[in-house]
């Protein structure tokens, strides 16, 4: 709508709360250096309002239910359409993130400032979207602990994982000193890996993983059994749409990846990556130089379909060229992060080094744990429903957005790793590489060398034990951007192809799964009925047997004393 045009703005709040949202929104339309850039006029009420709404505005009283929110954000959204809603929550509301984002309004804001609220305002009439989260005003999440009787396996696993998880956070709080000696971080660093293998290892023990109720930050060891809904990613707070079509969707996306991004990249996703031996700089250059090229590919894919339109085969084509594209894509990134012009000495002679890396890399291999992209670029490109847990969603729609967001950020974190151990394997043969691409721990060749020795042990233990686990527990990890570090999150779908496509010692693997989940309750039941044949034993026969030789002790003490 043209900003010279009036619009109405229906305001269903409190008195006195209504009374301070009107004051922001005359202040925004009085002082010109202002965020609001439309011509709003308020209306408090239906009693005084002419005609229908451009816009509504509604601020629940504190502590209002999620099925009330819900139910009136339908009925308000129904009755107004297609003016867009604008939700404003305070403080202590009591609701999740992960509930908040379950509403359907095209506006969202907790506990806004003034410059929040104009902003919103125009965006949302302007077509867009628009969810402002402040983090910790809502209830964390608490997981439904299993109730009964609680049995030893289940106690060994709970007392271990609270356990794990104390130690994990008096070690991150180490980290976050400011001061801490470069060797006590790689100590510390080393000491949260091995926690993370010894929670691994008391879930594959102890399971079900329904019972890891208790996760350490940025890690998630869940299993099919126990999926909950998503919290927000990095930078959730504030999520933007100034358009709900295909384009507006990335931009977001785009925007918020390149923000936690430059926020930092350390790692606890619980293992090696390749990518740590790059210093910090080129973490960074190759990681945004894959995000620019991905922006570049989904612009020319969208450009081949707006010139051969095939509506009945789009996904498909999509598919076809993304596959086909992919090494074009990784040598760019790898140009445009070593810099084409920089040329280092090499046997005495100057050698290019992005063209050298190119040469050496394999630029055709794709990570096996990479997902289908047919859904991601189905979004990016044509704008199609993405499916999140059970449900088909706008692309619009803020939960849908924070999922794609999370497909981008692994294909980014795994097409980085592929090029970073393509950096480190290329720096093996080429020390002065070492000064210019990796950090100052890898110039010694038995530090690099011992890196790509644990990467290449890692690597083999994943594809022959982890991978065909995850398989056949149909999860699938992925390596996301959250609060400035790099984590994991598992996502479900079924993988039952690849399954298939296992080789014998994997097979064997996911065999020995299937044994251990048959043959497990009939070994519990036997060792149950065991432990109760000898406490009957103990206490009937055995017992017995020695209470009667107590009492013929007794007895026969008894006539010597008389006979004495």
């Amino acid at each position: 709508m043209p900003p010279s045009l009036t619009t109405q703005l229906l305001l269903l709040a409190e008195p006195l709360r209504s009374a301070g949202l009107i004051s922001w929104i005359q202040a925004g339309r009085a002082d010109s250096a202002s965020f609001l850039t439309h011509d709003i006029q308020v209306v408090a009420g239906t009693d005084t309002l002419q005609g229908p709404p451009g816009l509504v505005l509604w601020a629940p009283a504190p502590a209002t239910p999620l099925a009330s929110l819900q139910r009136e954000v339908t009925l308000l959204r129904e009755r107004w359409q297609p003016a867009p809603l604008l939700l404003v929550l305070g403080e202590g509301h009591g609701l999740a993130a992960a509930d908040l984002l379950s509403l359907t309004s095209e506006g969202l804001l907790e506990a806004p400032d003034a410059n929040q609220l104009l902003a919103a305002l125009n965006t949302l009439l302007g077509g867009g979207r628009v969810v402002e989260l402040q983090p910790g005003l809502g209830q964390p999440f608490q997981p439904e602990r299993q109730s009964g009787a609680t049995t030893l396996g289940q106690a060994l696993l709970l007392s271990g994982l609270q356990q794990l998880d104390i130690a994990s956070s008096g070690c991150r709080l180490l980290l976050s000193r400011r001061d801490i000696h470069p060797l006590a971080r790689l100590m510390l660093e080393g000491r949260l890996r091995e926690m993370a293998l010894a929670r691994r290892f008391l879930l594959w023990i102890w399971g079900p993983l329904s019972l890891a109720w208790s996760e350490p930050l940025g890690t998630e060891a869940r299993g099919p059994g126990s999926p909950r809904p998503s919290a927000p990613g990095p930078g959730s707070g504030s999520l933007t749409l100034q358009q709900r079509n295909a384009s507006g969707v990335w931009l977001a996306v785009r925007a918020r990846l390149g923000s936690a991004i430059e926020a930092g990249l350390a790692n606890r996703s619980g293992q090696l990556l390749a990518l740590e031996g790059l210093n910090g700089d080129r973490r960074i250059d190759l990681l945004i130089a894959l995000l620019g090229q991905l922006d570049a590919l989904r612009q020319q894919l969208a450009d081949e379909l707006a010139r051969t339109p095939t509506p009945g085969d789009a996904a498909a084509l999509l598919q076809q060229r993304w596959q086909a594209l992919q090494p074009r894509l990784r040598e760019q990134a790898l140009l445009s992060m070593a810099s084409p012009y920089v040329q280092l000495p090499l046997e005495g002679r100057l050698q290019p080094v992005a063209s050298s890396l190119v040469e050496a890399s394999d630029l055709s291999l794709d990570d096996p744990e990479l997902p289908d992209p047919q859904a991601m670029l189905a979004t990016l490109v044509l704008a199609r429903p993405l499916l999140v847990d059970g449900q088909l969603l706008p692309p619009d729609e803020p939960r849908a957005v924070l999922h794609l967001e999370r497909l981008v950020a692994n294909w980014l974190l795994r097409n980085a790793e592929l090029l970073a151990a393509d950096v480190l394997a290329c720096c093996g043969d080429w020390p002065e590489l070492r000064r210019y691409l990796l950090r100052p721990e890898l110039l010694a060749t038995r530090n690099l060398e011992r890196l790509r020795n644990q990467l290449n042990a890692q690597q083999r233990w994943l594809n022959w034990f982890s991978r065909p686990i995850a398989l056949y527990e149909s999860r699938r990890q992925l390596l996301c951007l959250e609060g400035g570090s790099i984590a994991t999150r598992n996502l479900l779908e079924p993988r039952d192809q690849e399954l298939r496509r296992l080789g014998w010692l994997q097979q064997v693997v996911t065999l020995s799964l299937e044994a251990r989940d048959a043959l497990g309750p009939q070994l519990r039941q036997l060792i149950k009925g065991a432990g109760d044949l000898l406490v009957v034993l103990l206490t009937q026969v055995v017992g017995r047997a020695i209470g009667l030789v107590g009492r013929g002790i007794l007895q026969g003490m008894g006539r010597s004393l008389g006979r004495s």
